[in-house]
């Protein structure tokens, strides 16, 4: 994100309780010195907001269906955060999408886990250098960019790419329960 957005654009915080948006100066925008951001209160309720992106639309106070659904969308982190440039990406239009999406998600978290509670890693560098050769494609898409990193200079071990996985598996189980009807 480039840093002169963030000298124009504010970003859009909402209180959920008073169904009201606010724009925001940053912190950092007023004292430069300043990195850290002090949490953003309501000025009708006091209540805690949150930050929904520079690209979100409030809709109308009245709307209680929608200000559901973002409530429901925050809840599980998506927020329509961007540059303002291409946009947030997708946004689920309803539960059943929102539900559909992290279904899909924590079937795609489900791949990652067996990769890595299947694979063998080598034992010596020029093993795991034809290792890496073969199997860049699967191991570069199975872990974020930090651990991917420790991948690369071979201080990752199974374990920890293991319970990487399992957490993120965790994660969604309970944005699932959260959104579950059934509660």
């Amino acid at each position: 994100m480039c840093r002169y957005a963030f000298s124009i654009y504010k970003p859009h915080y909402v209180c959920f309780e008073c169904r009201k948006m606010f724009r925001r100066r940053l912190l950092r925008d007023i004292n430069h010195s300043k990195k850290e951001s002090v949490e953003a209160k309501c000025p009708q309720c006091e209540g805690l907001m949150a930050d929904m992106g520079l690209d979100f639309k409030a809709p109308r106070t009245d709307d209680i269906k929608e200000w559901s659904h973002l409530k429901d969308l925050h809840s599980v982190g998506i927020t329509f955060h961007s540059c303002g440039c291409s946009g947030p990406g997708y946004i689920p239009k309803n539960k059943e999408q929102i539900l559909s999406q992290l279904e899909n998600t924590k079937r795609n978290y489900i791949e990652h886990f067996r990769l890595w509670n299947t694979i063998e890693l080598p034992e010596t560098k020029a093993e795991f250098e034809v290792f890496y050769q073969r199997n860049f494609q699967k191991v570069a898409g199975s872990l974020p960019q930090n651990l991917y990193k420790d991948y690369k200079k071979r201080k990752l071990d199974k374990n920890t790419a293991i319970k990487y996985w399992t957490d993120k598996i965790g994660e969604i189980d309970r944005h699932l329960e959260s959104l579950s009807p059934f509660k």
